[in-house]
């Protein structure tokens, strides 16, 4: 009995079978929600939080439908972690990932249940996902050198990550956007120049791409509208200091007179503050906190455009557009980098005003402007172009390209029952289970296009046996279809990485033989 009592009253732990047992199910649970999300087919779910005001999300990103979740079984949160990862590193692929990772440890447990130690399965599956890069590598394409090719694959791939969205109706629009967009970019992956703007009205079709930079906020009153060559300073300070604000100051006066000269002095010291923004030559100036309407009126008689409430990102962001340096003092007017713009004038997008920057000095920053029906859509839209534009700065570097739907899984398990045949020992039989995962993925793309998919393929197998074929499955027609007639690519930084994480995420997963659970802390009893 003594050995029992190791562990904290109601701490739990599961060893050996249970525990493996409890991680592979969990596992699976979670690919099996997401699995339905891949491929153009694919179908959204809908998110509603407990909170206040039960907030509703249509999503189809796997990242965005897993980090909502949430979830007890420590095996399922690896897989959670593997897909956000998979989300910030390269965008696009979250559902892949996850869906790819589970399907190994459907295999694993089959191999588990055979008697097959897990240490035997992982060596086997670490040599089953090298044989798989290194059959892509041979494949890949790569027309960095010429820019109309380029350029068309990176419509492509936009075409491809977007068709699997919401946005698929209008997919050629949007990866025209997306694709001028990164383009402007010149080969940074810094997307924080990349602003995207949502206004609910129109349709989608009404997106636009907009050079320059968008600020969302209106002009003062009796200010400029309209200013050319303009010079910006940007500023994060309080213009509202002509009160006197310390809390519990009493000011003892005796005639009302004395009241007079204590407004007097405070907006001396605001007017004085406002002169020295003004001595530096400005035309411009946008402050982050908000500006009185004294300072304001100061600021009208100079010709000075002030803008107020720039939101945090708004201010950042155009700092770094206009290269100039966000200031809080303004002592030394010749420390302060000043920001520079062509012009800037009055917008209106739907029934807002914007206010518009063009000709900024960062050559690399647009706005992209949304609109759609409701702000569900307007969400889910800008998640979508978000992975799109992910994928395709990553791409602008590591410019190889490869076909999609289905197409790369096919090359990769063909190589991967190849080197099992020639693998003598145990290990052969987990090199065998890796190429059969990396089967499934076509398989579900075509499971959820409602087709037949076991015909479908074993259709492909035979299509992939043939020297330099390009079969995947076309979703749209049915059956198999060529890869590259129908511009149906994917960027080759994205597949390495999904097979990468699936596979290290799997094994972790394997390695597990004991799960301890801890006590939970109980709460005293305060009365």
């Amino acid at each position: 009995m003594a050995i029992d009592r190791i562990f904290k009253d109601e701490a739990s732990e599961e060893k050996g079978e249970r525990a493996r047992m409890a991680s592979f199910v969990g596992a699976m649970a979670i690919a099996d929600l997401v699995k339905t999300t891949l491929g153009p087919k694919g179908m959204d779910k809908i998110l509603q939080s407990t909170g206040r005001g039960h907030s509703v999300t249509v999503t189809n990103d796997g990242a965005t439908i897993l980090k909502s979740l949430h979830i007890d079984n420590p095996a399922a949160k690896v897989l959670v972690d593997i897909s956000k990862v998979q989300d910030d590193e390269v965008g696009d692929g979250t559902t892949s990932v996850v869906v790819l990772a589970g399907e190994l440890l459907r295999e694993a447990e089959k191999l588990v249940a055979a008697k097959i130690h897990p240490m035997t399965i992982i060596s086997g599956f670490r040599m089953a996902a090298e044989c798989a890069r290194d059959a892509l590598l041979r494949k890949v394409v790569d027309n960095k050198a010429d820019a109309e090719k380029f350029r068309s694959d990176l419509m492509k791939i936009a075409m491809t990550t977007l068709s699997s969205k919401i946005l698929s109706q209008d997919k050629e629009h949007f990866a025209q956007l997306t694709v001028d967009a990164v383009m402007r970019l010149k080969g940074s992956t810094n997307l924080e120049a990349i602003q995207i703007i949502k206004k609910p009205g129109g349709s989608l079709k009404d997106s636009f791409l907009d050079e320059g930079f968008i600020l969302d906020k209106k002009i003062g009153i009796g200010q400029p509208k309209r200013i050319e060559d303009a010079k910006i300073l940007v500023a994060n300070t309080a213009m509202d200091t002509d009160k006197v604000k310390i809390y519990g100051a009493r000011v003892r006066v005796d005639s009302m007179s004395k009241v007079a000269e204590i407004e007097g002095a405070e907006k001396d010291k605001m007017r004085e503050k406002v002169q020295k923004i003004i001595a530096h030559g400005i035309n411009c100036f946008i402050n982050r906190q908000l500006i009185y309407n004294f300072p304001e009126e100061l600021f009208a008689d100079a010709g000075i455009l002030a803008i107020e409430h720039a939101d945090f990102d708004g201010i950042e962001r155009l700092a770094l557009v206009t290269g100039g340096e966000i200031a809080s003092t303004f002592d030394n007017p010749e420390s302060v980098k000043i920001g520079r713009c062509k012009l800037i004038e009055e917008i209106m997008i739907g029934e807002d005003k914007l206010i518009h920057f063009s000709g900024v000095e960062m050559g690399q920053a647009c706005t992209i402007v949304l609109r759609g029906a409701s702000h569900h859509v307007l969400d889910e839209a800008e998640r979508s172009l978000h992975d799109a534009l992910c994928v395709l700065s990553q791409t602008v570097n590591d410019s190889r390209v490869l076909l999609g739907g289905g197409w790369p899984e096919m090359v990769m398990a063909k190589e991967v029952d190849e080197l099992a045949r020639k693998t003598p020992g145990k290990k052969s039989h987990a090199i065998e289970a890796f190429s059969r995962a990396l089967l499934t993925i076509p398989t579900i793309i075509a499971d959820n296009a409602g087709l037949d998919s076991a015909e479908l393929i074993s259709q492909l197998r035979a299509e992939h046996h043939k020297e330099g074929c390009t079969a995947g499955i076309d979703v749209i027609s049915g059956s198999v279809g060529d890869m590259t007639e129908l511009g149906i690519s994917e960027s080759f930084k994205v597949k390495q990485a999904v097979l990468l994480s699936a596979t290290e995420a799997a094994e972790m997963i394997l390695r597990v033989d004991e799960i301890i659970t801890c006590a939970p802390r109980r709460r005293e009893d305060r009365m």
